[in-house]
């Protein structure tokens, strides 16, 4: 698959300190359903789930991240930021609210966004991401030590220069790297399919943007330990889709406990698959998807 093989039509919405590339799909008068990718991602990594929603009368919408591809670079990468990001750019397509969807740092943001701007989410669906809360717990609070362990990255992110380096150099090799070691089915990581994110990593001051999301989250983890954020609970009807292979994220370590934070949490177990879950198993997960965004 090539991005000239998908119905979308590419936009930009001019935000509040930050000019937002993003790709349309669907029926305008449908719900809007907002699709927020993960890293070293960017709207490309709903490739397999524009089709499957737009036929489904949903009005879709894939931003380029605040740092990624076609949308500006300039800071700050807090959380708060990044999330009003995604506020702003619905209030900017007409809506006062949307049926939010996040995998990796997508889904951190669809979970802020769910507790902290409630009445811009109508529904939520996360991706082999963590309730911050949990997360905070398995690395700070409660350690599992395999999740520490397996958190390393964020760490050795916290280097000046070195991760956008190797990230960017032969080609961005080491990012194709990071999507298929961290998927088990690899059908739909051929060399075709993975350009536009080796292309988009290489374009100037992309990769420092990116990794800077990861060095904001671990400075303000490491210099507030006893001040950590507060979250409601969330009142949106959530589903929570987890590909249970996951190397850097651990189902066992991270999830279980999620429902003291959900009001109302659904959990679909996608058994063989990795980290990039609706690249690797569309077909698996695409029906409880739609299934859940229609109900």
């Amino acid at each position: 698959m090539k991005p000239s093989d998908l119905k979308v039509t590419h936009h930009f919405a001019d935000l509040p300190k930050v000019r937002m590339h993003y790709v349309a799909a669907g029926p305008e008068s449908g719900p809007l359903t907002v699709l927020l990718h993960g890293f070293p991602e960017n709207w490309w990594s709903w490739r397999y789930q524009f089709d499957a929603l737009a036929k489904a009368g949903l009005r879709v919408i894939a931003p380029d991240l605040r740092g990624y591809g076609e949308t500006s670079r300039e800071g700050p990468f807090d959380i708060d930021t990044l999330v009003g990001d995604v506020c702003h750019l619905i209030e900017a397509l007409g809506e006062r609210k949307a049926r939010i969807v996040g995998h990796d740092w997508g889904g951190a943001l669809a979970w802020h966004l769910a507790s902290k701007r409630p009445d811009f989410c109508e529904r939520l669906v996360v991706l082999n991401c963590p309730h911050p809360v949990r997360m905070r717990e398995a690395l700070l609070q409660r350690p599992s030590w395999a999740q520490v362990k397996r958190s390393w990255y964020f760490f050795f992110f916290l280097l000046p220069g070195l991760p956008e380096w190797l990230l960017t150099k032969d080609d961005a090799g080491n990012t194709v790297r990071v999507l298929k070691g961290s998927s088990v089915q690899r059908d739909h990581f051929s060399a075709d399919e993975l350009a536009p994110f080796r292309e988009a990593i290489q374009k100037p001051g992309a990769a420092k943007a990116m990794v800077d999301w990861y060095r904001d989250i671990v400075w303000r983890g490491l210099t507030r330990p006893f001040n950590p954020p507060v979250y409601d609970d969330i009142t949106a009807r959530t589903l929570v889709i987890w590909g249970m292979k996951d190397t850097a994220l651990g189902y066992d370590d991270l999830v279980p406990g999620t429902e003291k934070h959900v009001r109302q949490l659904a959990i679909e177990k996608i058994p063989d698959a990795g980290h990039f879950v609706q690249s690797e198993r569309p077909e698996l997960v695409n029906p409880p998807l739609i299934s859940f965004l229609q109900s």
